[in-house]
């Protein structure tokens, strides 16, 4: 019996499919099989660059094969997102980045990428909440006695942020709106020009990720008043959550994390979040986040997907209606 020509196509794109699941599966079985490349979407030094630097050892270890650290950054940590999504998605390049990625559809409507269908969720690695900071000058030494400030002189108060749309930005913004505060946003190309001007006294106050706030609050050049978590990290032990200082139910965290090429089989994806999810929970690696003012996440992709769908929708919804410019 003779086969029709779309018979004919239809078996040959068949038997194409089932070429490429068998490769796929293979190269999955044996992956890895050369060196691995963590790209760092951020400068070194900051909390992205700190974290993959004190993973890179474990994660080669775990994996048998030699984990690079790149760092690319640029553009708000984009130039390094959009690096990686353009990658072969074969588990040999990997994006490293933290909260603002949630962000990027807000602040970055040209991106050349997509975050939601480009790169595909491994694991949230670590978080820490944000420390409401204020320079010394600053005549309040509580939240209430700052809110109260920032009404009594409207004009007194600046906020720092690294950018509009990012997080030290959109946390101020959930903060006024939950306490009624006055405070006007200075944004900064960076994360070395807010801080230079926050501890010279140009701009008042800050939402700092906890490993950035703690050795400025130790020596004095900064004052704690609050931290956005819904508890209180060992590092920060005596500062008080900003629900515990009266405002119910608000709850910001920094975090950072890994994701991969959107099309990385899901074999590869797994192994990566079972590594990291044991080196999380290695007690020395526990004991350094937390000095850090870190605490381990390690959550699966899935649950790190729904992590970052919530995210943008809650700060799409402030967006909105506090009607925020982004640029």
């Amino acid at each position: 019996m003779k086969m029709t020509r779309q018979a004919w196509v239809l078996s040959r794109l068949a038997a194409m499919v089932l070429a490429a699941c068998s490769a796929t599966a293979v190269m999955a079985q044996t992956w890895p099989a050369k060196p691995v490349h963590l790209v760092v979407a951020f400068p070194p030094g900051g909390i992205v660059d700190t974290v993959a630097r004190q993973l890179q050892p474990r994660l080669q270890s775990a994996l048998g094969q030699p984990v690079i650290v790149e760092n690319r950054a640029g553009a708000g940590g984009t130039l390094g997102a959009a690096e990686v999504a353009r990658a072969t998605p074969d588990g040999y390049k990997l994006l490293m980045t933290f909260d603002s990625y949630a962000t990027y559809s807000l602040t970055y409507p040209k991106l050349p990428f997509q975050p939601t269908k480009d790169l595909a969720p491994v694991t949230q690695i670590a978080r820490n909440p944000l420390i409401l900071v204020v320079s010394p000058q600053v005549k309040a030494g509580s939240v209430k006695e700052l809110v109260a400030l920032s009404k009594a002189e409207p004009h007194a108060l600046n906020y720092a942020s690294v950018g509009a749309g990012s997080s030290n930005h959109l946390t101020a913004e959930l903060f006024k709106a939950v306490s009624d505060a006055e405070a006007m946003h200075v944004p900064y190309k960076g994360g070395a020009p807010a801080m230079q001007d926050l501890l010279g006294g140009q701009v008042q106050m800050m939402f700092l990720s906890a490993v950035l706030a703690q050795p400025h609050v130790q020596s004095g050049k900064l004052r704690a008043l609050a931290q956005t978590g819904a508890q209180r990290v060992p590092a920060f032990a005596g500062v008080a959550t900003v629900e515990e200082s009266g405002y119910l139910g608000f709850e910001v965290n920094s975090w950072v994390g890994m994701l991969a090429p959107a099309a990385t089989p899901k074999q590869v994806i797994e192994r990566l979040h079972q590594e990291i999810k044991r080196i999380v929970q290695e007690p020395a690696f526990a004991a350094r986040l937390q000095e850090q003012g870190l605490s381990g996440i390690a959550n699966t992709p899935e649950q790190f997907a729904s992590a970052l769908q919530a995210e943008n929708r809650q700060w799409t919804q402030l967006v909105r209606e506090r009607q925020l410019s982004m640029e």
